[in-house]
């Protein structure tokens, strides 16, 4: 991969983030772009999965097409195979020829009777306890040549710093959101308690004891109890007492 190749790389991944709501459809499109890009390197039809590992659960995440899914799904049921090993070890592992290649018989056999001759993994280390690896399969044996693997590193690399900005920025509006409903939550709260000291003469923490009992006693949130008495009050029917 050159530098041309890898500067309009790294524009299309960049727009992968922009046009894509969640990770999960970030690596949907990565799946498919690695795909292109191999193939181009190589004259071959390469398919691509991804496979993403959290909190040391390993799932086939994503893919450029329902066949590399379904082979990297049996590599993960295995949990024997290249890609596997490329995570574990933190660097690419190539089977070349699955004819010839018995490090891993059940899933070579596998791949054989699906039409799959060569594997590529080629991890990504991301921060954190999350790792991903980038699984490549080629329809004939010796494809993934020192070059190849080469241009699948740079690309890899990539890859892995535009999804640790896709995750960030996922985890930024996550955050966003978890802020906003506590904000809303806690307003809530405040105004219920306004409106219980008017209704009842009580100080605030008095009101807050009251809603807290009454979130007690009926086995509801408190953010609850209070949203329904604001809104009893909103509909112009107001509330001449609170008891619990």
């Amino acid at each position: 991969m050159d530098s041309e190749d890898a500067s309009g790389g790294f524009e299309q991944l960049h727009e992968l983030i922009t046009s894509t709501k969640d990770v999960k459809g970030f690596l949907d499109g990565l799946a498919i772009f690695a795909s292109a890009a191999m193939t181009k390197a190589t004259n071959e039809n390469i398919q691509c999965a991804v496979t993403l590992r959290r909190r040391k659960t390993r799932t086939t995440i994503a893919g450029s097409s329902q066949e590399a899914v379904t082979l990297d799904a049996i590599e993960q049921s295995l949990d024997d195979g290249p890609c596997v090993e490329a995570m574990r070890i933190g660097r690419p592992v190539l089977l070349t020829d699955v004819a010839v290649d018995q490090r891993w018989p059940a899933y070579s056999a596998t791949l054989a009777a699906a039409g799959c001759a060569s594997v590529l993994g080629v991890p990504l280390e991301l921060d954190g306890d999350a790792a991903a690896v980038l699984n490549l399969f080629a329809p004939r044996p010796g494809v993934f040549t020192n070059s190849v693997i080469s241009a699948a590193e740079v690309f890899a690399d990539m890859a892995r710093r535009t999804l640790e900005i896709s995750v960030r920025l996922t985890q930024a509006d996550q955050l966003a959101e978890n802020l906003r409903a506590a904000m809303e939550s806690r307003t809530s709260i405040d105004v219920a308690c306004g409106i219980i000291m008017a209704q009842n003469r009580c100080t605030h923490d008095e009101a807050f004891e009251i809603l807290r009992t009454a979130s007690s006693h009926q086995n509801r949130k408190l953010h609850d109890i209070a949203s329904d008495i604001v809104a009893t009050v909103n509909r112009d029917r107001p509330l001449t007492h609170f008891d619990p």
